[in-house]
């Protein structure tokens, strides 16, 4: 006679319930650069705990925690989806973050830029151009990962680029609009998106070139994957502009921090396995 297993039911960020899959976690575990052997314990140990209705934020925080005494590098790159929502409230350090990661690829980046559409003037949040191209960059961000941008956002942003480009004459530079969340799009938004030729980057979107994808090549980690940091002293770096891991290194701030001696040889150890400096 066969064995029925219950089905745990876990609740999402938004209040939704779906089932607990394993394989869901381990998968997440191992492209964050655990080893199976460590991904299946953790997995165990999860398994263990789980109850009807538990939060998705308490199984992550669990999973976090027991990757953390595995593997540290492989703990912090698990961290980056919800580091990538820490950078808020207001969402400006994730601008300010995007800034660095178009700049890092060659482009001068201005942010808040008035543009004269055919219509009305447009605030664009990045502009990045280079050479070759201009990219208008509208920024959407969620402070939490469960969020995500939907076909009315698509909508939005999408007329907002219909009109500046209908303004703008045609120079020997490409005009591109380019549409970024820190989280995931709906499929109404991303087949909007599609259509409407505009280019949309999100956390798993699209499948190459995406936003995990782009901050792993780059090594362009935002200082809140660190964990030897805490909430009061990252926003403190936020507000004197800092927001990539690399340039917490040696910043002139640290020591009325608090993060001199041990702590701070834990935040270089950090940043060295992250960012390679």
């Amino acid at each position: 006679m066969a064995i029925m297993i219950k089905e745990i039911l876990i609740t999402k960020a938004q209040g939704e319930k779906e089932p607990f899959k394993s394989e869901k976690l381990v998968r997440s575990l191992q492209n964050s650069g655990a080893s199976l052997a460590v991904a299946n314990e953790i997995l165990q140990i999860i398994e263990r705990e789980l109850y009807d209705g538990m939060k998705t934020a308490d199984i992550y925080r669990k999973a976090f925690s027991l990757l953390h005494k595995k593997e540290k590098i492989a703990a912090m790159r698990y961290s980056l989806r919800r580091a990538l929502v820490e950078l808020g409230p207001s969402g400006f350090p994730f601008e300010q973050f995007l800034e660095e990661v178009f700049k890092h690829k060659g482009f001068t980046v201005t942010r808040d830029v008035i543009v004269k559409g055919q219509c009305i003037e447009h605030e664009v949040d990045l502009v990045a151009s280079n050479d070759e191209k201009n990219i208008m960059v509208e920024v959407k961000f969620h402070n939490e990962p469960g969020i995500k941008s939907d076909v009315k956002v698509a909508l939005y942003v999408g007329a907002r680029f219909e009109d500046i480009f209908q303004a703008l004459d045609s120079g020997a530079k490409k005009e591109e609009g380019w549409l970024i969340t820190n989280t995931k799009f709906t499929q109404s938004a991303i087949e909007y998106g599609m259509c409407k030729g505009f280019t949309m980057i999100g956390w798993n979107y699209p499948a190459k070139g995406n936003l995990q994808q782009m901050i792993e090549e780059s090594r362009l980690h935002p200082l809140t994957c660190l964990p030897s940091l805490t909430v009061s002293q990252k926003k403190a770096l936020f507000s004197e502009g800092v927001v990539l891991c690399r340039d917490v290194l040696n910043h002139p701030l640290l020591p009325s921090l608090g993060v001199s001696g041990v702590k701070l040889q834990k935040v270089k150890e950090e940043i060295a396995m992250l960012c390679g400096v």
